[in-house]
């Protein structure tokens, strides 16, 4: 089960984190993994650890918000069974302390940067048949979090965008769903937790974790095997869901 043999794959973000974790699980699933990382380092160092596994994969330099960049890595991978949408920043803050140059920093990212690989991907799917696709939206897409205005638009943004391509394309045979984690531990949580708590890291990280109410932070290999199953043949009845993995965030918050 869950084969992704034969599959070209790519992987927006996949140098860290989430998009790492999934990267790593396609290539042992199969899968031909194409990362598509600004940060070169991390995405050659993710590459080198699938090679050095016997799987395959490749790093693609590029900066999603450049659309005509991202044609170009496109039309050099040629084949494009699998988009996952990773890459995406963040943002602390309300509206009134949430700059012009913030907003459209989160923007360029988060929404044009999915965006413009969906501009590129759902053709050549069409071309070839079909497709499968996978965006990374948040909980923070449907609930109120305090502090998370640019971040909560941005992935709000991102969950209606996997609605619309499910509904546009489904005569296409593109499948388009997508996941909401809830707060995961990543090297982001920790750089996060460095830069702002320096002196009381152990309490925030305690706290960060309690705020989900099965007491932890999610874990990257976890949202990785989600984002499996949605990518694998078995999920071929499945398009156009959203998919809480939250410990509870969502509905047990009360």
């Amino acid at each position: 089960m869950f084969s992704l043999k034969n599959k070209s794959v790519v992987i927006t973000g996949g140098g860290s984190g989430i998009g790492q974790a999934i990267s790593m699980l396609f290539a042992k699933q199969g899968a031909l993994v194409n990362i598509i990382e600004l940060n070169h380092v991390a995405a050659e160092d993710t590459v080198n650890q699938i090679l050095s596994s016997g799987g395959k994969a490749i790093a693609h330099t590029c900066d999603i918000a450049n659309q005509a960049k991202v044609i170009e890595v496109f039309q050099a991978i040629g084949k494009v069974d699998i988009l996952v949408n990773n890459a995406g920043i963040a943002h602390v803050g309300n509206l009134e302390n949430t700059s012009e140059s913030d907003f459209e920093r989160i923007f360029q990212v988060n929404v044009k940067g999915a965006y413009n690989c969906l501009y590129v991907a759902v053709p050549m799917m069409k071309a070839q048949g079909g497709g499968v696709i996978l965006n990374m939206a948040s909980v923070a897409a449907t609930v109120g979090i305090k502090d998370r205005f640019a971040y909560s638009m941005s992935k709000g943004a991102v969950f209606t965008m996997t609605l619309s391509i499910a509904k546009d394309y489904l005569q296409d045979n593109i499948r388009c769903n997508c996941i909401s984690p809830a707060r995961v531990h990543t090297p982001f949580v920790d750089g996060f937790i460095e830069k702002n708590y320096p002196n009381n890291k152990e309490e925030m990280f305690e706290k960060l974790s309690a705020s989900q109410p099965i007491g932890r932070m999610g874990k990257p290999e976890e949202v990785a095997a989600l984002a499996l199953y949605l990518c694998s043949d078995e999920a071929g009845f499945v398009t156009g869901c959203d998919y809480p993995i939250d410990g509870g965030f969502t509905r047990l918050n009360n």
